[in-house]
C-alpha cells in the first residue's frame, strides 16, 4: 500500500466501534429503541461458505449486542461499500 494511501475500510471500521449507537440511532432508529447498547461485542471477521456454489464469502462487520427486553443475543451485520453492486441483496441474502 502506498503512504499517502488512506486505508478508509480499517477507519470505518474504528469509527463504528466507537459510535455504533449513535450510527444505529441516526440511520437505523426504529431498530435502535430495541437494542440494549450496554452488551457490545464486535466480532472478529468472519468466513460463511456457501455450500450449494462452493463459495466462500466474509462479512465486513458483525456486532454481538442483545435486545433490551428480552434474552438472548442478536448479531448486527454491517457491510459498507464505496461502490454500486448489481448482487448486492442476493449476497446479503447468502449472509443471511
Amino acid at each position: 500500500m502506498n503512504i499517502n494511501q488512506v486505508d478508509h475500510d480499517r477507519l470505518f471500521k474504528e469509527l463504528l466501534e466507537t459510535f455504533f449507537a449513535e450510527f444505529m440511532e441516526l440511520f437505523f432508529m426504529e431498530a435502535c429503541q430495541a437494542i440494549g447498547f450496554t452488551h457490545l461485542k464486535f466480532l472478529q471477521q468472519e468466513i460463511f461458505t456457501d455450500v450449494t456454489a462452493g463459495e466462500k464469502h466474509s462479512a465486513d462487520i458483525i456486532v454481538e449486542t442483545r435486545l433490551k427486553t428480552e434474552p438472548g443475543l442478536i448479531l448486527v451485520h454491517i457491510e459498507p461499500q464505496a461502490y454500486v453492486q448489481k448482487d448486492f441483496n442476493e449476497r446479503m441474502f447468502i449472509f443471511y
